[in-house]
Order: structure tokens, then sequence, then C-alpha cells
């Protein structure tokens, strides 16, 4: 069914109407579309779906999955999903206030590219609204595709909001095509025209308390002043003076290697990650040597501990045992999942020795469970305890407060995927579109013949997209 005939359908199953219509914001509408309809006739929602797909294939757009406006593109975007073979997530209108509480369902990966599917648009204010949501649990909106556009002005608040609107067809066309067949006379096609004349849509409604908080984006230098804690002043200090927000995880095995590796990429970082629980020959000395590098390359050091137990344990996990991670550690993280007691215990340890605590917010692996509700509940502890919490560990900015610093994990120069279900994501995409502060880079880096020049790559891609983010400059 092309086109044409898909409006001709329409029209005789009363999805488009004329007459005298009230719309939802109370004006008068000589035409109205109610394509809720259309679930009862297979046919038409056969072409429907095939027609959006068309539609995005002639646009080009790049999706890995799709979404569709609730309620009534929803069984669209399912036969869109089914036909073909492409996975779709469901955003719900309200969070359910039992079971996940989620308000998008589905499986997904942080930084999939969503392609969000419409009925009608008028305003665009409901495909705005869903690609916030999509943008709140880590995937990447910038298209949606539409049955029909009322030509009103939501494709251009749309394209002023970032999202490219794509429509099978819109209001004219639709009026062309229902008087060229004798459906509606010429006096009802230049009454409808009229109409859209009188009411285009140049502003959405205003809804403060509905938005996000818009993050200023300060330099480095700023920021070190905006800051409490000693360890978070000392890190932005650091990114400042050696113009670096590359930090290195270095995931080897042994000492000599993290030694190595830290002395040929110390003069070009500003964070050491390590994981000495996989170090074979860990000892006090080794420590010493580590500590004398950070010194000498004015790094920090992190300890990637990921402390997950209950007050108590983790007091003895980071203050005794074999490593003894508080003595001399900068930096180590936790998971929220045990709650505020995990920091708690770890702020008993750390809080007098001046050492600081990142939150782990978001991660890269795929099928990973922090997100939406849980995120938003880390944040808020991090809030709440921003006396030794300073930043997180996530795969974008979590809050706009400038004294958090946000360092994201799986960063290579080239977009990809191990076989393990790590992602990895380019430096421009992590700090200028994510709004990250810090890359976090590893194997990109150790597993190079020559790690000090590839450490300087990083941190050259890394800084050129800082600064493109302070110019205001993105690639969306």
């Amino acid at each position: 069914m092309d086109s044409e005939g898909l409006i001709l359908r329409l029209f005789d199953v009363n999805a488009v109407k004329f007459g005298s219509f009230t719309l939802k914001s109370g004006i008068q509408s000589p035409v109205y579309f109610d394509l809720r309809v259309m679930v009862s006739y297979p046919d038409i929602m056969d072409a429907v779906a095939e027609t959006l797909f068309e539609t995005a294939r002639k646009s080009g757009v790049k999706y890995s999955v799709l979404c569709g406006v609730p309620y009534t593109a929803l069984p669209i975007a399912t036969l869109m999903a089914v036909k073909q073979k492409v996975p779709m997530v469901i955003r719900r209108k309200e969070a359910k206030s039992y079971g996940t509480k989620k308000m998008i369902e589905g499986v997904f990966e942080q930084g999939d590219v969503c392609l969000i599917v419409e009925d009608v648009v008028t305003s665009g204010s409901s495909v705005m609204e869903t690609s916030q949501s999509l943008a709140e649990v880590g995937l990447k909106v910038t298209d949606a595709i539409v049955l029909l556009d009322r030509a009103q002005g939501g494709a251009a608040r749309l394209r002023d909001s970032g999202i490219n609107l794509y429509s099978a067809f819109d209001l004219p066309r639709v009026l062309e095509v229902l008087h060229s067949h004798g459906k509606i006379s010429a006096e009802v096609v230049q009454s409808v025209k009229l109409f859209i004349q009188e009411n285009m849509i140049t502003s959405l409604p205003q809804q403060p308390a509905a938005k996000k908080p818009r993050r200023e984006y300060l330099g480095y230098k700023a920021r070190t002043e905006l800051c409490e804690h000693p360890v978070a002043k000392q890190l932005f200090s650091i990114m400042e003076d050696k113009q670096t927000n590359l930090a290195f995880s270095v995931d080897v095995t042994t000492s000599s290697q993290v030694l190595e590796l830290a002395d040929q990429v110390g003069p070009y970082i500003c964070v050491l990650k390590t994981h000495v629980d996989i170090l074979e020959d860990f000892s006090a000395t080794f420590i010493q040597s580590l500590q004398d590098l950070a010194q000498k390359h004015n790094f920090l050091i992190f300890e990637d501990r990921k402390f997950a137990d209950i007050g108590n344990t983790v007091q003895h996990q980071y203050s005794s045992g074999v490593y003894r991670i508080s003595e001399w550690s900068h930096i180590t993280n936790a998971h929220s999942v045990a709650g505020p007691g995990t920091i708690s215990g770890l702020k008993a340890v750390g809080g007098a020795k001046n050492r600081a605590c990142l939150l782990i917010g978001q991660m890269s692996s795929s099928g990973n469970l922090a997100m939406g509700d849980y995120t938003q509940a880390t944040v808020k502890m991090a809030e709440e305890n921003s006396d030794f919490v300073i930043g997180f560990i996530s795969t974008s900015s979590l809050t706009p407060d400038p004294k958090f610093i946000h360092m994201t994990p799986g960063v290579k120069l080239v977009e990809g995927k191990d076989n393990l279900g790590q992602r990895y994501l380019t430096p421009s995409e992590v700090i200028t579109n994510r709004k990250s502060d810090i890359i976090i880079v590893g194997r990109g880096i150790y597993q190079a013949s020559n790690p000090g020049e590839v450490a300087k790559q990083y941190k050259e891609a890394g800084m050129k997209a800082y600064h493109q983010l302070l110019e205001g400059e993105t690639d969306r």
C-alpha cells in the first residue's frame, strides 16, 4: 500500500475526521486524527509499519533500538520491531509504584541509539518527553519518525532540541490526496490550511519544574576554587596544570609491569587506577615505589576496589588486610547497593586521612543494572556525603553540581565492544557529548607497543573534546 492508498484507507475507517473538534488545548479544530482505531485493522497496521520503516530507511537514520511514544505508537513500534528484527523498549507514561518502578522497560546498552516512533506530531512535546526519559537511562536519541506531521511547527521545535523529525506525510499532503479523490471539498481544504496558518506553535509550554537543571560547564581552574574536598581540589589542579583528563587503568598482574607503565604514561595522566588484588606479587615496597612515581609525575592513585558490603565490613576491607588501601590510595570507589552504611564505613576510615570516594552510578558493561532509580538514589547519597564522596563512575554526567567529578570507563579512540560485553566510547562522545570529566583508558594503552606515545594521543583527544565542550560544540 503506497502513501496515497494509506491516506485513503485511514479516511475510510474514520481515522481522519473533518468538522468541528475541541482539541486537548481547548482550540476548535476543523480536522481531527483518531489513529487509535487503526489497531482494529490489520492491513492498515501492516501498511503503517512498512511505511514508517521505509521513511526511516530513505532518511538514512541509524539506530539499534526502537521506542514508540505511548500509547498509539506502541503497537506501531512493536510491528516494526518484529518485522525488521530490531529490538525495542517501552516508555511508560508514568513509573509503576511497585516492582522495578522503571520508566523505560526492555533490554539495552548504555549509548545505544534509539529511534522514536510516533503517530501524529503537533508541537513535538510528546517526542521530547520520550527523548528525555530515554536519555535518562543512557539511550541516545537524534531522530524520530512519524506517520503524520500536522505541519504546525513541531518539526522545527524538535530540530531546535537536537531531534530530526522524518514524516511519512504531512497534513497538506493528506488534504491534497483527499481532495483529489473527491473525499473533501475545496472549502474544507481552505479552512484547514487557514487553521494551520493561524495555529502555528512557536514555543513549547514552559515547565520549569520538569526540566533537568542545566550544568554550567566551568573550566578545571574554576572548579578547583569551587571544591571544598582537598582531593577534588588537588585533582582539578592537576588536570589544569598538566592539561589532561586522562585516567590510566593499569590492569596488569605484576608489580614491575605496573611501575614500568606508570613511569611511561605518568606525564600524560591525572589519575592512575589500580586493581591491586590481581597482582601476583603485591608488597609494601611496591606501594612505596608507586607513591614515588605519583609524586614524580604528579598524578593521584585510585584503587578501583568497588566496595559493596555493609559499613562494618568495608571499614576492615579499606583499612586492614594485606592491601591497607586507605594508607596509600587517594581515591577509592563503592557501589551504593548496600545503602549509605557503606559510605559511612569508608568515611570513618578515610575521612581523617583526607581520602575520597567515587560512587558507581552507571557502568559500561552490557546488561548492567546501574540505571534509572538506582542511579538517582546514588546521586542523592553522594550529595548527602559530599565531605567524602567527590564524584561518580558513570557513562555520562549525572548532576549539574560542578564540585562532583565524573569518570567514565570503557574509552578507546574508536568505538566498539569486546567479547565480554564491555562497550567502548570515544573521548569526544564521553567528554563533549556526555559531559563527563575524565576518560578512563586501560587496554587501549597498556596493550600498545608504545604505551607512553598512545597515552599522549588519548590525552590530546581528551583535551580537544574538553575544549569543544567549553566552546559549546557537540557532535549532536
